[in-house]
């Protein structure tokens, strides 16, 4: 199991530092994201990876961001989050295709994205559209030999299943967001894993609590603090048999003195548990 954390560049200059900060947490994994697509140029990606070897880090993943608005509630979400929104859709697919290409020369199998409210109804007219577009997006990352992966959290885990058996290729997988479940009030990670279990490629681990009311997401915490239950979510992963990533997230002021000593608080945390669970 590889602990690592997320790694965002919307200035390329800053990678540098950030990846610094990232080994004296004594990591040497992360996933890289990006929300700008003007940024996926093959020169980007030759300094890129010419960092992460100087800095002997490993990208698990390549968590790749999209054009135009995004609303993190549960009404505007509805309407400007991922592929779901009709007005929005080309270019993102666009978004993601390009994004795929940029991941490649980085040498990254793995790309996650948001998809949206994916509608839970599979008789909506919006969702047949919407799985035409994933699968758009999951063709052009197979002949990369790429993993599409859906972040957790919009859409409940059986319409995340529905929509992976609709769409139909086999290059589909889960970022399974520990705490998003939670914070869009859509399940409990660890039951969760029943149903999407065995896609499971990467986990961002971070924590949070239910809504508490219609329009907000409920709120992010520090790992240990919120609902998540870790210890049984990492014993059903051993029984999954999953031994792989695990990508601290915490979304508040990045390389604030709070976020370092969160993630810090984090991975000992996390090993512990992982110690203990996989030991048995």
């Amino acid at each position: 199991m590889k602990i690592g954390t997320m790694v965002q560049f919307h200035d390329i200059s800053l990678l540098e530092g950030k990846l610094k900060r990232l080994k004296e947490f004594g990591l040497s994994s992360c996933q890289l994201s990006c929300w700008e697509p003007k940024l996926f140029t093959q020169e980007n990606a030759q300094y890129i990876k010419a960092l992460m070897k100087e800095y002997g880090i490993e990208v698990s993943a390549f968590w790749c961001g999209w054009e135009g608005p995004r609303i993190w509630d549960f009404y505007d979400g509805q309407l400007t989050l991922g592929l779901v929104p009709a007005e929005y859709r080309t270019a993102r697919v666009k978004n993601l295709c390009d994004g795929a290409d940029f991941a490649k020369e980085l040498g990254i199998t793995d790309v996650v994205t948001h998809m949206g409210f994916i509608p839970e109804n599979p008789n909506d007219p919006n969702f047949a559209p919407l799985c035409v577009a994933v699968r758009t997006v999951a063709e052009h990352l197979k002949k990369n030999n790429q993993y599409l992966l859906f972040e957790t959290g919009q859409e409940t885990p059986v319409t995340m299943l529905r929509c992976f058996e609709k769409v139909g290729t086999d290059n589909l997988g889960v970022n399974l967001d520990t705490a998003n479940l939670i914070l869009y009030g859509k399940a409990n990670p660890v039951d969760a894993l029943d149903v999407f279990g065995r896609y499971v490629r990467n986990i961002h681990a971070k924590d949070g609590l239910y809504p508490t009311n219609g329009r907000e997401l409920g709120q992010e915490t520090a790992i240990g603090k919120g609902k998540v239950d870790f210890r049984s979510l990492f014993a059903k992963l051993r029984e999954l048999g999953y031994d792989s990533w695990v990508t601290i997230e915490r979304e508040i002021e990045e390389g604030s003195d709070a976020q370092t000593q969160d993630i810090r608080n984090s991975i000992v945390y996390l090993k512990q548990i992982i110690d203990e669970v996989y030991e048995k």
